[in-house]
């Protein structure tokens, strides 16, 4: 497929959505989410984020801040693999003009992880723009929490950071996934775990929506710029990718992972985990009945 058409596929999955906003928000005029296309990663950011009530919404003075991308490849930012590094770079800035105190960036990887922090671009954006690197590659820093409301999944390890955190903001880039179909918010959590290999064998899908339930970031901001769209999670070329300039945000993860899963031409029920999810009340995959702010640059 070329980008005009899921271009225009963004545009009739979510056309009609300009509807109710979420509750609390109505006065403020706050959309559900934020769809932005046809500009840079940082410009897309800069207009995404301003619509949704800028980052001073979520980020305070003083605050601890983790930003968590997908890292998880030993792959160059072109492949699509792993979050752009100029996004990365350019929420930690807006999260550093907010006041935030510290900006850490982590992700439990599938390579090496100094490897794929260094060969995804991330480790140099995140220095550039003053924020802290942290690992994630041992057991230590991880500690057990309980998945109350988890059908499958009652229990797992969670990254010391996330829990001590005053905010998290999810950063995931929408990719094919061989196991969950399709990589977005939730899948993205994963890598905020220790024990992940156990979901695989424990009905993945259902693993996904149960830990969302339990931990649901501040802000989702789905990086579609270029997109995997076979060959996932790692990729094997270039040609897998799509360069489709596009952003979501949305404070609902399920929200984020519908309209992501529409911009790359599925139906949000057909990837289990937003099912799932929906299902559960964890948030939100009506689409059609929630407010959504369409920005063309």
């Amino acid at each position: 497929m070329q980008r005009r058409t899921f271009l225009k596929a963004l545009g009739a999955g979510l056309a009609g959505s300009t509807g109710r906003l979420s509750a609390g928000e109505v006065a403020a005029g706050v959309p559900d989410l934020v769809a932005v296309k046809n500009g840079d990663p940082e410009v897309l950011f800069d207009r995404g984020i301003e619509a949704l009530g800028g980052m001073g919404r979520f980020v305070k003075k003083g605050q601890t801040v983790v930003v968590k991308p997908n890292i998880g490849w030993n792959v160059a930012p072109e492949r699509a693999a792993n979050t752009n590094p100029r996004l990365v770079r350019r929420i930690i800035e807006h999260c550093r003009q907010a006041g935030a105190k510290e900006v850490y960036v982590f992700d439990h990887t599938c390579d090496a992880w100094r490897d794929s922090y260094r060969t995804s671009g991330i480790e140099q954006a995140v220095k550039e723009a003053g924020g802290k690197i942290a690992p994630g590659n041992s057991e230590g820093y991880f500690q057990t929490v309980a998945v109350d409301k988890g059908q499958r999944l009652r229990e797992a390890k969670e990254h010391e950071l996330i829990l001590q955190s005053d905010v998290f903001i999810n950063v995931p880039v929408l990719k094919s996934h061989g196991g969950a179909r399709l990589t977005v918010a939730m899948k993205n959590l994963m890598g905020i775990v220790w024990d992940r290999g156990e979901w695989h064998t424990n009905d993945l899908h259902q693993c996904i929506a149960d830990f969302a339930s339990y931990h649901k970031p501040d802000l989702n901001v789905v990086d579609a710029y270029n997109v995997m769209m076979r060959h996932g999670p790692r990729g094997v070329s270039a040609a897998d990718v799509v360069n489709m300039q596009s952003q979501l945000l949305s404070t609902d993860l399920v929200t984020a992972d519908a309209a992501a899963a529409k911009l790359f031409g599925l139906e949000p029920d057909a990837v289990d985990y937003i099912r799932l999810a929906g299902e559960m009340g964890v948030g939100r995959r009506d689409l059609e009945n929630l407010a959504i702010r369409r920005i063309v640059l």
